[in-house]
């Protein structure tokens, strides 16, 4: 797997599952090795506190034993899956016959090893969940067809949009435009960046088109272009939305 892959994974946070200490303990040292950062639990009712209760809800794989104290590892599987969580789950078990594999995958689990299990196989199989799970929100995101920042909603596949459900006439280019920007809120985009994107990166002109645009895009969604709220302009860098 290329390094430029590794590198997008590291630092992505694993819940582990595991009541066997020994277990536990080594294969979060393994984990953290590679660049994740890992939160572990000894039983599965502490664990269901945590991820149900995670506030940023991001947690972006949980491994997890089958023979658990208080709360085993398919029920707590069926848990998450209850409170329509779809974190990628991993579960380990020294169960090895098909219909616990079986079993253990019908109640939303997403990969199954077996237990003794080498190392590298498990890191292996984490990344390549994580990295599925992260594709598969990239496309979701992609994919939406109405984006909303507070009253304003732009309806994609409608080429429109409306500011407090208000129609907003725009051209196509300050419909890419602010579609450019409210995919991305909080980012900083540089006026060459905005030029490369939405007129294409062998458009010829001045920078100043794109501020042309952005001062539409004000007067069209701001209460006061003046002073505006959403469209901000960070000097010596170029424009972000929100």
């Amino acid at each position: 797997m290329a390094i430029k892959d590794h590198k997008s994974l590291q630092d992505s946070k694993i819940f582990l599952v595991e009541d066997d200490k020994s277990i536990r303990l080594t294969v979060s040292e393994s984990l953290t090795s590679e660049g994740f950062r890992v939160f572990s639990f000894k039983d599965g009712l502490t664990a269901l506190d945590f991820i149900t209760n995670d506030s940023k809800n991001d947690v972006d794989l949980i491994i997890l034993d089958l023979m658990l104290p208080g709360l085993n590892g398919l029920e707590l599987c069926r848990k998450i899956r209850n409170e329509e969580n779809y974190t990628p789950i991993l579960i380990l078990s020294a169960k090895d016959n098909e219909s616990d594999r079986v079993l253990g995958l019908e109640v939303g689990a997403d990969d199954y090893l077996t237990k003794p299990f080498g190392l590298n196989e498990l890191i292996a199989r984490s990344r390549a969940l994580i990295r599925r799970s992260k594709r598969n929100k990239k496309n979701i995101e992609n994919s939406k067809t109405v984006i909303e920042f507070n009253h304003i909603k732009m309806f994609l596949e409608e080429c429109r949009v409306t500011s407090f459900d208000r129609e907003i006439t725009l051209s196509p280019k300050e419909f890419k435009l602010l579609e450019l920007f409210m995919k991305n809120p909080k980012r900083v985009w540089s006026r060459d960046l905005i030029l490369e994107k939405i007129w294409e990166i062998d458009f010829i002109g001045d920078t100043k088109t794109v501020d042309v645009h952005v001062r539409w895009l004000r007067e069209k969604l701001e209460d006061d272009p003046s002073a505006p709220k959403f469209l901000k302009t960070v000097r010596g860098f170029g424009y972000k939305f929100g």
